[in-house]
């Protein structure tokens, strides 16, 4: 469920269209290829593209579906070489993208001890998903997705639920709210609901978010230096990346601390002689 460039064709850079904006410097219409995109398919401003106003890319997670559509589904042939197969690889990768993000949801759902009452729905689910990746291309893009995510939402919620049970408390949730630039710092969020809130620019600055369900919150901007995430449920490298953090921030271990992530500043030293203490900003 990571992506793995190298063994793909581009295909995030080429099948979806971009307006320009606050996270890409131009515009693109869907199936044209990003003028960056190399002769090899690499990104040729790939270790500027926050400074070249592409952070947009920078946050992109295909969860693994373009090798899969490059390397299995269509077995190496590139939309370069043969012209012809780009309409239907790239509508393919649009479906695929959305199957495998279901895929793990569902295997983040299947590790959590706690939903065990629900496993063999889960296992169920993951079952038929897997086998929908292995169709050929023109059944793959004729999938519905949204019917199947319309099952597998529930599942997952439920999972979810069973999962945040140990920390529940009594809390108001934060489903859906919009937290946009709120001060979160003094908020109790463990096993909080935070399943589709926007909290963009949010201060959760030392929170400890341990069994919170944060499936697809907006975390754009949000603050997370010295956050506790390693028991957040359902969190994606693509929330962390759109975040700011910092080497105190602790991560689950399958996530990657985003590059662009500042240090922490250092401790001013101690004065030498009498007088007011120096203060941190």
């Amino acid at each position: 469920m990571r992506a793995d460039c190298a063994n793909c064709f581009g295909l995030c850079c080429v099948a979806p269209a971009f307006a320009r904006s606050v996270d890409f410097a131009i515009d693109k219409p869907a199936g044209h290829a990003c003028p960056n995109l190399g002769a090899t398919f690499g990104c040729g401003i790939h270790t500027d593209l926050r400074q070249r106003g592409f952070a947009g890319c920078t946050v992109y997670d295909c969860f693994g579906a373009g090798q899969k559509v490059a390397q299995v589904t269509f077995a190496g042939r590139d939309w370069r070489q043969d012209p012809g197969s780009a309409p239907l690889m790239f509508d393919v990768f649009a479906t695929m993208r959305h199957l495998h993000e279901l895929l793990w949801y569902l295997s983040e759902a299947r590790d959590l001890p706690a939903a065990a009452p629900v496993h063999a729905d889960l296992d169920a689910a993951l079952t038929t998903i897997r086998g929908l990746t292995d169709l050929p291309a023109a059944d793959l893009a004729a999938v519905d997705v949204d019917a199947h995510r319309t099952r597998v939402v529930p599942l997952l919620r439920r999972a979810g639920e069973l999962a945040r049970a140990e920390h529940q408390r009594g809390r108001q949730p934060f489903q859906g709210r919009h937290l946009v630039g709120k001060d979160l710092r003094r908020t109790d969020l463990r096993g909080a609901d935070l399943r589709g809130a926007v909290a963009v620019g949010a201060d959760l600055r030392g929170s400890d978010l341990s069994g919170a369900d944060v499936t697809g919150a907006d975390l754009r901007g949000a603050d997370l230096r010295g956050a506790d995430l390693r028991r957040a449920l359902f969190l994606i490298q693509s929330q962390l990346d759109a975040a700011r953090g910092d080497a105190t921030t602790r991560l689950p271990a399958a996530l990657t601390r985003p590059g662009h992530w500042t240090e922490p500043p250092p401790r001013p030293r101690a004065a030498r002689q009498a007088g007011p203490r120096l203060g941190r900003r």
